[in-house]
């Protein structure tokens, strides 16, 4: 049930399909709307001799202040096998982008997320630091970005650690036909403790200006995670239907 309620939520807040790095979006052009975003919600269910279903819904709305560029978005996943939840996964996230001169800006970003399979009740992180497009035209967009922050980690066993955090991210866009495009996004976090490092790889296919088709695989994979959690590695492949205005 919180499942489909958050999925709701994500709804409410999402808006045009267009995939920018989810470390930090740029803004959008001179002509576009000042309220942009996406949803995107996967959706398989399989019976017989397995019975499983995997609901993914993500949701996002990017709108400008001046040369500021605010960013809220939220992540859903449930997977259930044979009668038993297999992956429960809740992410919220908000990020600011303020432009500099030429193709640089500063950022900050706080998420919170819960994933009860990862040995972490739930974590939260800030990071801010400096990001640059290395390359931004009509087809190709190419971004880094390194900072440095905090993380909280609750474990599942109660236990509350503060650790500092060393951030770096890349994301490439490719749209190598008037419909079509590919986008590859990386990011790593450092901690004395561990490193997480997340992937998402994706084709987006549009059908017409609100819809679009996406395949994507994600991969999250942690160096040294809980005793408690039930692999270091996580990934994802989904097909979703993605909606805009």
């Amino acid at each position: 049930m919180f499942a489909w309620l958050s999925l709701c939520a994500l709804a409410v807040i999402a808006g045009r399909a267009h995939a920018y790095p989810f470390y930090a979006p740029p803004p959008p052009g001179e002509d576009a709307a000042s309220f942009t975003g996406d949803v995107e919600l996967g959706f398989t269910h399989l019976s017989g001799n397995t019975n499983s279903q995997t609901l993914i819904g993500k949701g996002r709305l990017t709108w400008l202040t001046g040369d500021w560029t605010h960013t809220l978005r939220g992540e859903v996943r449930n997977v259930s096998r044979n009668g038993g939840t297999s992956a429960e996964q809740y992410i919220v996230a908000g990020r600011e982008r303020y432009e500099l001169d030429g193709p640089h800006y500063a950022f900050g970003f706080a998420r919170w997320e819960k994933d009860r399979f990862s040995g972490y009740d739930q974590q939260a992180t800030a990071i801010g630091g400096y990001g640059r497009d290395l390359i931004d035209s009509e087809r190709q967009l190419l971004s880094l970005e390194s900072g440095l922050g905090f993380r909280h980690d609750r474990l599942d066993e109660g236990q509350r650690e503060f650790r500092g955090v060393g951030y770096g991210a890349l994301a490439y866009e490719w749209a190598f036909s008037e419909h079509s495009s590919v986008e590859q996004e990386l990011s790593v976090e450092g901690t004395s403790a561990n490193v997480t490092s997340r992937s998402l790889s994706s084709l987006t296919a549009r059908i017409n200006s609100h819809l679009a088709l996406k395949l994507s695989h994600e991969i999250k994979d942690n160096t040294n995670p809980p005793d408690s959690a039930d692999a270091h590695t996580d990934q994802t492949t989904s097909f979703s239907l993605l909606y805009s205005w």
